[in-house]
């Protein structure tokens, strides 16, 4: 980042750390969901758009609205749409009384044409009729009246959109390309957080910290400070050598995806408080570089390799965890006999040596000052399916796993 006087340097910091906090304060809210908030304030940062893709039911709405509101003075739209939304009800109704004096006009306020934040919520159930101009909406933030008159121009900073599903045919395939960031969502893994689920729904909490941030710090971020993030040479080699190692695969992403995904990276640098996009800042694009859900797995585990050392023997762990899960899942309706032995025999050594391996990796990357994410993503794996084995195999009370973790 470019030298910052004083008077600079202060709001930028403010705003930094303000978003920080916000996301520190969603994690400890939607439990599980630590790197969802992260990416999506890293998007929204570098003025791209997000879909969380993910099952009914994953708080995809109540997350996208409660970030969003934390922009004070940000005008908020948010939709759902269907296959019979009219482009009007998106971008302004016909301004009814102004046509009974013979005048075509649209009212803006209120609709996507006024907007500095969205969330648009059954994305590719976009109406044909609404295609072309969602699409030059999300592309230059560009509305064309229905009349032919003057292109509005928006003041949209970043959408978040939602789907269950991926998209199916050629319209809905066209929004899809232009949704930079997709973050896969699922249900709560961890017992014993959906215990905690479970009491939050009838307990009376005190009220949380409510962090904000304003309006203009956010579009200042967006326009000046994020773009200003250094980008060093190592880096720009680290994404050559991505793209090659993915290509080999066959993962081919096209060469405008990886041009705007720069500005993912300079926004996660920001975000930490720092002037230069480092290696960690590189993890973001396991959201970027995959079109399906089956292709994910092999993005993150590229992405990660060239993150850092410690993620191969992690992966590998994972590996592992994932097969112990295979195997409960497989013995469902087993009697509590079979399954006390198996976990006795196996699941319990190998979830508790991949642990304490994942314990160590973690102490030796921190010490070595290298980013702990991909390890504590597969701890958190580890903690889950070991939880699982605690309430499902052995019958221990999942409001008690917790302190047994």
């Amino acid at each position: 980042m470019g030298p910052h006087t004083p008077q600079e340097a202060q709001p930028a910091e403010d705003a930094a750390a303000r978003l920080r906090a916000i996301g520190d304060e969603l994690s400890d809210r939607f439990y599980e969901r630590a790197d969802v908030v992260r990416t999506l304030l890293v998007t929204l940062l570098a003025g791209q758009h997000s879909l969380i893709l993910g099952p009914p039911g994953t708080a995809k709405s109540e997350l996208a609205r409660e970030l969003t509101g934390r922009i004070e003075g940000a005008s908020y739209w948010e939709i759902l749409l269907s296959k019979f939304t009219a482009p009007t009800r998106m971008f302004g109704p016909i301004d009814v009384a102004a046509l009974a004096r013979g005048e075509y006009r649209q009212v803006y306020d209120g609709r996507a044409t006024t907007a500095h934040v969205a969330f648009i919520d059954e994305i590719f159930k976009c109406s044909t009729a609404a295609l072309n101009e969602t699409l030059g909406y999300l592309n230059e933030r560009i509305y064309h009246p229905e009349n032919g008159g003057e292109p509005v121009r928006c003041p949209l900073i970043g959408a978040i959109t939602a789907s269950n599903e991926l998209p199916e045919g050629e319209d809905s395939a066209a929004i899809y390309d232009r949704l930079l960031v997709r973050i896969e969502v699922k249900y709560l893994e961890d017992p014993s957080n959906f215990a905690a689920l479970v009491r939050s729904a009838v307990s009376r909490p005190a009220a949380p910290a409510r962090t904000t941030v304003e309006l203009a710090a956010l579009r200042h971020a967006v326009a000046e400070l994020v773009p200003a993030v250094d980008v060093p040479d190592p880096i720009v080699d680290a994404v050559c050598t991505l793209r090659a190692a993915l290509r080999r695969r066959e993962l081919v992403a096209s060469d405008r995806r990886w041009r705007q995904a720069v500005s993912l990276l300079q926004a996660s640098a920001y975000l930490d408080g720092r002037r230069s996009v480092a290696d960690s800042d590189l993890s973001v694009l396991t959201h970027v570089l995959w079109n399906s859900p089956a292709e994910r797995p092999a993005v993150e585990r590229e992405v990660l390799h060239l993150v850092n050392p410690d993620a191969k023997e992690a992966l590998d762990l994972a590996d592992t965890i994932d097969e112990l899960e295979a195997q409960l899942d497989a013995m469902a309706g087993q009697s509590r006999e079979a399954l006390s032995e198996w976990v006795i025999k196996k699941a319990h050594h190998q979830l508790a040596t991949a642990g304490r391996r994942l314990e160590k990796l973690r102490e030796e990357a921190a010490g070595a000052g290298r980013s702990t994410a991909a390890v504590d993503r597969v701890t958190g794996r580890q903690r889950a399916v070991r939880a699982r084995v605690l309430t499902e195999a052995l019958g221990v009370d999942a409001s008690a796993v917790q302190a047994q973790l």
